[in-house]
């Protein structure tokens, strides 16, 4: 590993003065670079800013101390550029990717993108990278010269692609996106401004998507025992788990249980990521690639786990699906929410003049299937707390939405 602090660029990162460019070509800035523009472009996004009131697994008025979609976020983005630096990646575009990666998600975290790939399924379906594509270069309308904030490529590229490629080299869907086929809006998009959907996308924006699994799997752990999902001892059955409770308890016997609960999560992060580094830099030695392009055609990652911490991360997500997404009171909460986005769908295709002014112009114009394109965006726009305002407004009748 490199020692702490060192800065540099390997030569299979992505080069912010090599960029493919725009779909719409600009003036370079003096004072960044296309990535470091592209990073502040996402932040000052309105997308960027609603992810505070969307779920992550708990609604939004649970508690004060639990995970958003902008809190979560934030942790990916410290984690990708943390990976990026020990292997000599461009930070920049990491930490847009890891900022991006989520701000296609609906209200109500998975629950909400389910209900509406339930009711979009006649009319192309709904997938939240898809969403993220259309957010910024389409639904986002704040520059004078385009819609959208026209990324340049590599974070296009990064953002559709950072959990692996769409198609394969025979251009069928990759198995993924098998069931329903690549979403309508990137193979739209790609057909204007190329994205080699059939290749991996570049170490940055795998660093990014590696990110967000460790993101998950530390703070979801904290957020199921804050919330009295489960025990810590309970995480014994985690074989990872129990042994960085041993190296916990061993250094600090009778340790107070929040501090407990913090050296777990802590360490959890730390040796994933030390795990990536390390598995990533045998990766690329083995590859010894000379550019970025050289990562993209691998056939396989280059930034990952190491078999054991695949394992490791298996054995977490297989914990936490029964004893925390599943949880009786997890379901009674995601129910109601599914409910809310159904209902809510459901009135706006009934009474499209009932949508806000800016969304219902020219409806009286849209086939059934743009219409139901333009209510998903309205609808996958929304909040938590807009959701259900706005349910409330309509129906009265609205459920609470409390673990409990």
């Amino acid at each position: 590993m490199r020692a702490f602090g060192e800065r540099w660029r390997a030569a299979y990162a992505c080069d912010p003065a090599a960029t493919r460019g725009r779909q719409f070509p600009e003036s370079a800035s003096p004072t960044r670079s296309d990535f470091q523009r592209d990073r502040d472009r996402i932040i000052h996004s309105s997308a960027f800013r609603r992810l505070k009131h969307k779920t992550q697994v708990f609604v939004f008025h649970e508690g004060d101390h639990y995970r958003t979609r902008l809190t979560h976020t934030i942790e990916v983005s410290q984690i990708a550029r943390a990976l990026a630096r020990s292997l000599g990646l461009d930070e920049d575009l990491a930490e847009a990717l890891a900022l991006s990666h989520d701000l296609g998600h609906t209200p109500f975290g998975h629950t909400g993108e389910d209900a509406l790939q339930d009711c979009m399924a006649p009319y192309g379906g709904f997938d939240h990278n898809a969403q993220a594509l259309r957010i910024v270069t389409r639904l986002e309308r704040r520059y004078a010269a385009y819609d959208g904030l026209n990324l340049a490529w590599e974070t296009l590229e990064g953002l559709v692609k950072h959990n692996g490629p769409l198609l394969d080299a025979s251009g069928a869907p990759s198995p993924r996106y098998a069931r329903h086929g690549v979403p309508g809006a990137i193979l739209e998009f790609d057909a204007a401004f190329r994205l080699d959907l059939s290749t991996h996308a570049s170490a940055e924006a795998q660093a990014a998507a590696i990110a967000d699994d460790i993101a998950y799997n530390s703070h979801d752990i904290d957020d199921g025992l804050r919330a009295g999902l489960f025990r810590i001892e309970d995480l014994r059955a985690i074989p990872f788990a129990a042994e960085l409770l041993d190296d916990i308890d061993a250094l600090w016997p009778g340790l107070e249980q929040p501090r407990r609960i913090h050296e777990l999560t802590r360490r959890v992060i730390t040796r994933m990521v030390e795990d990536v580094v390390r598995e990533s830099e045998r990766r690329i030695a083995a590859l010894a690639p000379a550019d970025a392009d050289a990562i993209r055609s691998a056939g396989e990652p280059v930034i990952a786990f190491s078999p054991t911490l695949v394992a490791a991360d298996r054995d977490i997500k297989s914990y936490l699906y029964p004893n925390m997404y599943r949880h009786p009171r997890v379901l009674t909460v995601r129910r109601n929410a599914d409910r809310v986005v159904r209902e809510l769908f459901s009135h706006f295709m009934g009474a499209p003049d009932a949508l806000p002014s800016e969304w219902s112009a020219g409806v009286e114009a849209l086939d059934e299937p743009r219409l139901a394109r333009r209510v998903a965006d309205y609808i996958a726009g929304m909040t938590d707390n807009f959701a259900l305002q706005e349910h409330r407004r309509i129906f009265g009748d609205t459920p609470e939405l409390r673990i409990g």
